[in-house]
């Protein structure tokens, strides 16, 4: 029973077709759109119907966001799909990218017929090559596809599809810094409000939202809200894909109901533990959240269960810790990434970070001190809320997770 819940939805093998619109249409693609194109005023409904949340890691609900760009004024709207995905640990967009492309494609489409947008963009990491690559192809089918005119009836205006690479940049995934890249500036994120529902790309009303988020919606409208409510277990709804990594015996990309438990994604099918050794900890939705521990482990992996833990589902990376590895050793490699990625346009995080990460790497390799331990502290207590974006609240916070959860690592 357990198995059969496996990679039922987004990861179903039949729809491991990379581009080849054909093969997508003779396995149920574009029903979703044709029931959209048959009762387009019904499109949000069934979202808010259905609970779909953004997978983006947020998981705001999706029928907000979409009812905020629906009902934005403007003759002329984008939809934006966020494939940016740079973050360690979160490897799921990539692969609908590569192997299902016309699942995200069609969500997409579906999104800019709900709020009448005539421009999609399909903004992608460049270092993800292959999807890149597969995704022009496919976007280049649906040019020419019946569907694509269907839409431009329904709308009023011919639907502008571009594929976008991005600038590669972690930072360059914050929806306002794909806003600014759109408009062909450097990804710095911006203050909200105004929020790029109102006011996006050139000015312009833009929906953005994940690739995952696009993916569930071509189902949602082919099999209904109904249907995908009784996906999840308990009060959870949907399917989430898990990057599982780290130490465990199966590392690897899994489609499991939301509600599924920690244990049971780890124990069941991660495998278990690498070298038999114990359950350490998890970094939940990748490295900007507070750590779970060995007590966490029948926390039901959805986004509210996971909040009530004090953590946050993110985009579903779980990077696994096992008893032996140092947890501030993992701890200075994030805040070295996000040190990195910083885009330098606010000094506070461009500089909190780079001294967080030189006085954890001291610590880690045991060549720190109490003092450096006190200057990490103090740095967590006067950093948040100090950026434009969350960057630098993601990095405190797993740092004050890690000091308060292992302080014996920190000679506490």
């Amino acid at each position: 029973m357990i198995m059969e819940k496996l990679n039922s939805v987004l990861l179903n093998p039949k729809y491991k077709l990379g581009a080849n619109l054909d093969g997508w249409r003779a396995v149920g693609g574009g029903e979703g759109l044709l029931a959209a194109l048959a009762r387009p005023d019904e499109i949000l409904s069934t979202l808010e119907q259905s609970g779909l949340r953004g997978m983006g890691g947020a998981g705001f609900p999706t029928w907000r966001k979409w009812t905020a760009a629906a009902e934005a004024v403007g003759d002329e709207k984008y939809v934006v799909c966020n494939g940016n995905e740079d973050e360690p640990g979160t490897f799921k967009d990539r692969h609908l990218l590569r192997w299902t492309p016309h699942q995200v494609i069609e969500g997409a489409l579906i999104a800019a017929l709900a709020i009448r947008a005539n421009r999609v963009v399909f903004y992608i990491n460049p270092h993800q090559s292959e999807g890149l690559a597969e995704m022009c192809h496919a976007v280049a089918e649906w040019r020419d596809s019946d569907l694509l005119g269907l839409i431009e009836t329904v709308i009023g205006r011919p639907v502008c599809l571009t594929v976008t690479p991005s600038s590669g940049r972690y930072i360059g995934g914050e929806e306002t810094a794909v806003v600014s890249w759109l408009e062909g500036g450097f990804p710095f994120p911006r203050r909200k409000p105004p929020f790029p529902a109102d006011k996006g790309v050139g000015g312009l009303p833009t929906l953005i939202n994940n690739t995952e988020t696009f993916a569930n919606v071509v189902h949602i409208l082919r099999e209904g809200a109904a249907w995908y409510r009784g996906l999840g277990i308990g009060n959870a709804v949907g399917t989430k894909l898990f990057s599982l990594s780290g130490d465990v015996l199966k590392p690897g990309l899994y489609e499991l109901p939301m509600g599924t438990s920690l244990e049971e994604l780890v124990f069941t099918h991660g495998g278990g533990m690498l070298d038999g050794k114990a359950f350490k900890a998890v970094f939940t939705g990748g490295p900007s959240n507070t750590l779970l521990t060995a007590r966490d482990l029948d926390v039901a992996l959805d986004f509210d269960s996971v909040r009530s833990r004090n953590s946050r589902l993110g985009t579903g990376a779980m990077i696994v810790i096992s008893e032996g590895t140092s947890i501030v050793r993992k701890v200075a490699e994030y805040i070295d990434f996000f040190a990195g990625g910083s885009c330098g346009q606010c000094p506070s995080c461009k500089c909190g970070t780079f001294q967080m990460a030189r006085l954890l790497e001291r610590i880690a390799t045991g060549s720190g001190s109490r003092d450096d331990v006190r200057a990490v502290d103090n740095l967590c207590a006067i950093l948040p809320g100090s950026g434009r974006c969350a960057l630098i609240d993601g990095a405190v916070t797993v740092v004050e997770s890690s000091m308060r959860t292992f302080p014996e690592e920190y000679g506490l």
